[in-house]
This record gives structure tokens, C-alpha cells and sequence, in this order.
């Protein structure tokens, strides 16, 4: 198996999101996938406005008129585009992640980030190899 395949294309369905996590180096970054008309698009997992907000916080993000939805702020974001159209941060865009459809699948083709696993990121810190006051 690729180590780049996300997942078969058609889990990704036009009524919710997959929620998939990548390496940027030792940090994890949440990715979620969104179905197009003619494929896919990949967008890391967080509001422009703040981005300690989680668009899809493990079950599917919100979807209202075809675009997604912060549920935090109401904000509201082209799926095509990741431009926000209305809300606190209108104007601004959801930040892509290269990915691609074929052969069944979707595929990380973004060559900044490494493709760590399907669902939302650990909260294991890999950035420190010291060994804390606790002694762990």
C-alpha cells in the first residue's frame, strides 16, 4: 500500500468531511478532505479567525449551502476555494493541502507534509527529547 493513500475516494462524500492527520517534522497537523463536483479538496483543520478552532472536531464538519461551517463563529468557507465568505475572518481562506484523486483513491501529494493517519491528531509532543522533571 502507498504510504501517501488516504483513503479510497469513495469514503469522501459530498455531506461531511474526512478528518485525516499529517507530519510537518515532529508536529502534527490536522487535514480534513471535502468532495468536489470533479474531485477533491484538502484544507489543514482550523479557522482563519482563531486557529486553536477545529472545523471538524472528529465527526464531520458542518456543511450550510455547500460550504463549510465554523461552528465556533459562524463562519462560512468555499469548499472549492477555502475562501471565507462571511463571518469574522471574510476574505480570508482556509490554508490547502495538496492532495489528488486516482486509481480509487485520494492521495497526499503536498510535499510538506508526510501522511501520518486516518482521524484527528495525538496529543503525544515528538518535538522533546528530554526527559521531564517527572522522571518519564
Amino acid at each position: 500500500m502507498d504510504d501517501d493513500r488516504i483513503v479510497d475516494a469513495e469514503e469522501v462524500s459530498a455531506d461531511s468531511t474526512v478528518l485525516f492527520t499529517v507530519r510537518e517534522g515532529f508536529d502534527e497537523k490536522e487535514v480534513l478532505l471535502v468532495r468536489l463536483e470533479d474531485g477533491v479538496a484538502a484544507w489543514r483543520n482550523y479557522c482563519p479567525h482563531w486557529s486553536d478552532v477545529r472545523i471538524d472536531k472528529g465527526s464531520g464538519a458542518e456543511f450550510r449551502d455547500d460550504e463549510l461551517v465554523c461552528t465556533r463563529h459562524g463562519a462560512t468557507f468555499e469548499v472549492d476555494s477555502g475562501h471565507c465568505t462571511y463571518g469574522p475572518c471574510e476574505g480570508a481562506y482556509l490554508e490547502a493541502v495538496d492532495v489528488e484523486e486516482r486509481d480509487g483513491g485520494v492521495y497526499l501529494t503536498d510535499e510538506d507534509y508526510k501522511f501520518d493517519h486516518l482521524g484527528p491528531k495525538s496529543d503525544r509532543d515528538l518535538s522533546s527529547g528530554r526527559i521531564g522533571f517527572d522522571g518519564a
